[in-house]
């Protein structure tokens, strides 16, 4: 039984023990040194792993008595967690090492929290629900804060860290509750419980205290009051990582409560979701039009684009937690190839994030304006980028679930959404004087910019099998 636990969870313990052997050979070696053969190596390692998850398992694995879960669900999620985190890994390498601020725990710290991002994912259990939603954020707290000559980046360190832990408090007293009237943490047994018309009201409240601290972690209106300060005042690097991986991993474990745990009951945590996504949608939107800093406009957009995602959750069928993943997969490889350009301008060796500086930058660089143009249009979901195939995915799925008055509020709110990024790519082509910016460029940054934007384009024709996997995804934790 042991041997078999083991090999369930192999992926997770290899990334642990790397992290930890990566921290002892650093700590007696060269410290800050390894830095940046540290990024590569844990990079490389979370590839391989991402492969591995992805050719190697099938069907549905169980370790621990049912606390940790290894099904296609997972594997889905787990994948695209691991090739996230490696990509914003290697894209910040340069711009850290030049500025100073790459020291050896880093990359492990990364490490650390991707490992506590697949336990959430693959969670059977509100103990590890709540083991690696703590290991994952723990970690973050720390990254937020890691520029420590930096007022901003302590500041955002600390309120992510007072505002994770009441977030935290809820969860637990949630869990609590649940626990409390089910008799079990575990899943299975939740569900039984955990029926429509069946559900007392010790549970509801429950159920509504889990909602509120998930929906913390993946910054759902009104839960995201930290999400902005942290992504302005975060290393870019760091705000590149909050952005993407973490987003995934809060986003699988949201399904896999709600449908593992509370599938029976539908009906009970709909209406909560679609609260969620409502305000989340409009207020990303809304408040994203007066944000001049690009990092702070992103935080909005993330704010935004989780609630276009919450639109698969609530309508609680097979379709939508497919189209819910297909949105978060097309919403990572938006991200990285944003974020990367963000990553390149700087002012005399200074990082740029005020958007009025890229006046006229497309007279400068046109190759990387045309490709910022496609982002920004796909993030906005203007057809034929595949950002507009993502957003018409969950609308779909809300149709047939019969959340037409969801679908319908979201268009409107992705319409006014369009604005700041259409505001951007203004800016870059029409905007009056010259822009105060340089481009500061890694090969890397290059090939993860062209790279994503080709992606919203060839997508469109064919979207390497994403839409299959995340259907069989789906169909695991749907049942």
């Amino acid at each position: 039984m042991i041997q078999a636990d083991l090999s369930v969870v192999l992926p997770e313990i290899i990334l642990a023990v790397y992290a930890m052997l990566a921290l002892l050979a650093a700590v007696y070696t060269g410290k800050d040194k390894l830095a940046a053969t540290l990024v590569w190596s844990t990079a490389a390692l979370m590839v391989a792993l991402a492969v591995w998850i992805a050719t190697g398992g099938n069907g549905t694995h169980e370790a621990f008595g049912g606390m940790f879960v290894d099904d296609g669900f997972a594997r889905f999620a787990k994948v695209l967690v691991l090739i996230g985190a490696a990509a914003v890994l290697v894209m910040g390498q340069e711009y850290m090492s030049r500025r100073g601020m790459l020291p050896f725990e880093y990359p492990i710290l990364v490490a650390l929290s991707t490992v506590g991002m697949m336990v959430m994912v693959s969670a059977g259990d509100l103990m590890a629900l709540y083991m690696g939603l703590e290991l994952q954020s723990l970690a973050l707290y720390v990254v937020a804060a890691l520029r420590r000559d930096s007022v901003k980046s302590t500041e955002a360190g600390l309120k992510y860290f007072v505002l994770g832990a009441l977030s935290s408090g809820l969860l637990l007293y949630g869990a609590s509750l649940v626990y409390g009237f089910a008799g079990t943490t575990k899943f299975a047994g939740i569900i039984q419980v955990a029926e429509h018309n069946h559900m007392s009201l010790g549970m509801l409240f429950g159920l509504v205290f889990l909602i509120s601290g998930m929906a913390f972690k993946v910054s759902a209106v009104p839960f995201h009051m930290w999400t902005p300060d942290v992504y302005e005042g975060s290393p870019t690097p760091v705000t590149a990582f909050f952005a993407t991986a973490p987003k995934v991993a809060a986003m699988g474990l949201f399904a896999r409560v709600l449908h593992d745990a509370f599938g029976g009951a539908v009906t009970d945590w709909q209406q909560v979701i679609v609260v969620l996504s409502v305000l989340s949608m409009f207020l990303g939107a809304i408040a994203a039009i007066g944000q001049t800093n690009i990092k702070r406009l992103m935080a909005f957009s993330s704010v935004a684009h989780m609630g276009y995602a919450m639109i698969g959750l609530a309508a609680g069928t097979e379709q939508g937690v497919t189209a819910m993943l297909v949105y978060l997969a097309i919403y990572v490889t938006m991200n990285i190839g944003t974020f990367s350009f963000i990553l390149m301008l700087e002012k005399d060796g200074t990082p740029v994030t005020d958007i009025n500086a890229l006046n006229q930058f497309a007279s400068r660089e046109p190759g990387k304006a045309l490709a910022v143009l496609i982002l920004m249009f796909s993030l906005a979901g203007v057809p034929p980028m595949l950002g507009f195939f993502a957003k018409l995915g969950v609308w779909q799925a809300g149709v047939d679930a019969g959340l037409m008055g969801l679908v319908v509020a979201s268009a409107v709110a992705s319409v006014i959404g369009a604005f700041y990024y259409l505001r951007i790519v203004f800016y870059m082509y029409f905007g009056s004087g010259e822009g105060e910016v340089e481009i500061k460029g890694s090969p890397v940054l290059t090939l993860a910019l062209m790279g994503s934007a080709a992606l919203m384009l060839i997508g469109v024709v064919y979207q390497f099998g994403i839409d299959g996997a995340a259907a069989a995804a789906a169909a695991t934790l749907v049942n």
